[in-house]
């Protein structure tokens, strides 16, 4: 036998990981498209995939910092004779293109340029501000760009696993990225568990509960997670929510990973960000944000932001969290240049007064607009289907909701699955995502266009009620 052919002992935690938004349901999907069945992509929040134009102001800078002309200044000088472009848009590509002189082709520094930094320290002060009770302001030197938000959060659940007997706690249901990470790590999953009935309620019994359990079992806890706009499940946290996390992570000595990739996405609810309420607190906290969710939609183009505060010490080592921080990123050189400018235009948009001012503020407004219409109109649906209940306000991308009647040795898998091959809609099972033993859920994005969901929800009704005998 050719020894190259034998098999080879690979990485076991690898072998075991597990990511349902890209698993058996939309690889069934997949495999009905090329057959020529016509399915709905909702298992994913991938808004361009399902029609959100991309923002105009977004999409010009961008095409002029990639591909630039000859000479800007000339042609914002021309702007009064037809230049075609308004004068922010060209003003901003030559702001870009003045602090990335070796253009998008070129590597940067491997945390990102300081001047994307710069502003997105900014926008961080600009949001926590107003709502801050002791402000401490972002610190540039402190920001790392990254290949959306995943790899911020891969960065420091690797960098704070380094025994199986480490835990990570992360909340229940959850973004399998978490889930898939701790498991590639090597560490250990501590689940915590919103209470659904309460709109997913986190309180200090909930968290006091799983930390216990977990440390009665020998696992030391080193971090919380918190998703706020919640993923799957939409739920948003408030202040009262976000201070009791804080006090819980500051006597328990834990650090906090902040998701606040959807603090755009909040439909007339308030953002507070765990920095605003964390103040001179000192935990250390590490918040991700991403151009891929809140009303950009820019999933393809891979950009982010990890922020930290209150960075631990280093056990055994004369080097700072930071300094290895650092050196992670140096690894992959740096993070993709096309996500960095999209993720300095999230933080640096149109102000009032600008020429793109209006125009920006009407898409955004457009698309978050549509997005809570079609969460509604699927909220609705739900009330015309047998034993099914959606909880807490709307948040993020996604509803997740309790399946009560499904048939007795029947899965939410089997039903997210039947779903999708009677009408179409891809949507993914709750088990992907974790849930309290006894429960049923799914989640779909909702972002389909609204006449197409107008025309799959009186289906999803029909195979629903016929699904469980009513």
């Amino acid at each position: 036998m050719n020894k190259s052919l034998q098999p080879v002992v690979i990485n076991q935690n690898i072998l075991e990981m597990e990511y349902a938004v890209r698993g058996a349901i939309p690889q069934r999907a997949a495999q009905l498209e090329k057959a020529g069945f016509k399915t709905i992509p909702c298992n994913i929040g991938n808004p361009q995939a399902l029609g959100q134009k991309p923002l105009s102001f977004y999409r010009q800078v961008l095409s002029l910092v990639v591909n630039p002309p000859d000479n800007l200044t000339k042609k914002k000088a021309g702007l009064n004779s037809g230049g075609g472009l308004a004068e922010d848009i060209l003003s901003t590509a030559e702001t870009i293109l003045k602090n990335m002189p070796s253009g998008t082709g070129a590597y940067t520094a491997s945390s990102g340029p300081r001047f994307i930094r710069e502003a997105i320290a900014r926008f961080i002060d600009e949001r926590d501000r107003p709502a801050a009770v002791d402000f401490v302001p972002a610190d540039p030197d402190r920001i790392f760009l990254t290949n959306g938000a995943s790899e911020g959060a891969k960065y420091i659940l690797e960098l704070l696993i380094s025994d199986p007997a480490d835990g990570i706690m992360i909340p229940i249901p959850q973004y399998p990225l978490y889930s898939a990470t701790i498991r590639k790590c090597g560490g250990t999953q501590v689940n915590y568990y919103p209470d659904e009935d309460r709109g997913w309620k986190i309180d200090r019994d909930i968290l006091e509960e799983a930390y216990g359990s977990a440390t009665a079992r020998g696992i030391t806890v080193k971090c919380i997670v918190v998703i706020n706009p919640g993923n799957p499940t939409g739920a948003i946290a408030d202040e009262n929510t976000i201070r009791e996390v804080i006090e819980f992570a500051d006597e328990k000595g834990l650090a906090i990973v902040a998701d606040e990739v959807y603090q755009e996405n909040m439909y007339g609810a308030s953002f507070r960000s765990f920095a605003a309420v964390l103040g001179k607190r000192a935990v250390p906290l590490f918040s991700l944000h991403s151009i891929s969710k809140g009303y950009s939609g820019e999933c393809g183009h891979r950009g982010g932001y990890l922020e930290v505060r209150n960075a631990p010490a280093v056990r055994n080592s004369i080097l700072t969290f930071l300094d290895v921080l650092q050196k992670l990123a140096s690894v992959s050189l740096c993070s993709n240049t096309v996500g960095q400018i999209l993720t300095y235009l999230m933080v640096s948009p149109p102000r009032p007064g600008d020429p793109s001012y209006e125009n920006h503020l009407r898409e955004k407004n457009y698309i978050l607009d549509e997005l809570l219409r079609k969460a509604t109109l699927i909220k609705a649906a739900f009330k015309k289907m047998a034993g099914v209940e959606s909880f807490g306000r709307i948040g993020a991308m996604y509803l997740f909701p309790r399946l009560d009647l499904l048939p007795r040795g029947k899965t939410d898998f089997d039903y997210c699955m039947s779903l999708l091959e009677t009408t179409g809609l891809c949507t993914v099972n709750g088990s992907g995502f974790g849930q309290k033993e006894g429960t049923s859920h799914l989640r779909i994005a909702f972002l389909p266009p609204g006449e197409l969901l107008e025309e799959v929800l009186p289906k999803w009704i029909e195979f629903h009620n016929r699904y469980v005998g009513q």
